[in-house]
């Protein structure tokens, strides 16, 4: 059997978690301090980037986000999943190869306390999947990353199926 191609091999490039809270106040601040009790790193305030149909000016706090790498990603992606009972709906899965999930409430995480201080949050995980060469993306002037580079659905479910022992549902 040939050898694998080393830069077609698929790897986890980052986890971001997202709760949003609708605006600013005293709901945004326990949501960033569960962000940061949950994962160890600072949480970013998100802002609206323009004026909505809703009322919601430009520059107004709507959320909390934190983005993991390396280890912490892969280790925090383990308690999702375990959360999760390693299942994932394969319409959570993009053409690009990453996916998306929801946590209902935080507490259905592994090792996490109810804290009455902060309250429940539910919380979006977007997970992102890249071969080696994909920085070119994300250079000052981006290259572009060929069509048969690109990750598939499949080849993220695999990938998925492979490393972490998922199982995908639906479809």
């Amino acid at each position: 059997m040939p050898e694998q191609n080393p830069m077609k091999e698929i790897r986890l490039q980052k986890v971001v978690l997202n709760i949003s809270t609708g605006g600013p106040g005293e709901e945004l601040e326990k949501a960033k301090k569960l962000l940061e009790s949950l994962t160890g790193k600072e949480g970013k305030v998100t802002k609206a980037k323009k004026r909505s149909a809703f009322g919601v000016s430009k520059g107004r706090e709507l959320g909390v986000i934190v983005t993991l790498r390396n280890n912490d990603a892969e280790e925090f992606l383990e308690r999702v999943l375990e959360a999760k009972d390693y299942k994932i709906d394969s319409n959570s899965f993009d053409s690009q190869g990453n996916f998306s999930m929801g946590i209902e409430e935080h507490i259905d995480l592994p090792d996490t306390d109810y804290d009455p201080d902060i309250g429940i949050f539910g919380m979006d995980i977007t997970v992102t999947l890249e071969r080696p060469g994909f920085s070119i993306k994300r250079r000052r002037i981006p290259g572009k990353v060929g069509q048969e580079h690109k990750i598939t659905k499949d080849e993220a479910m695999d990938f998925m199926k492979e490393n972490f022992d998922v199982e995908t549902t639906g479809e």
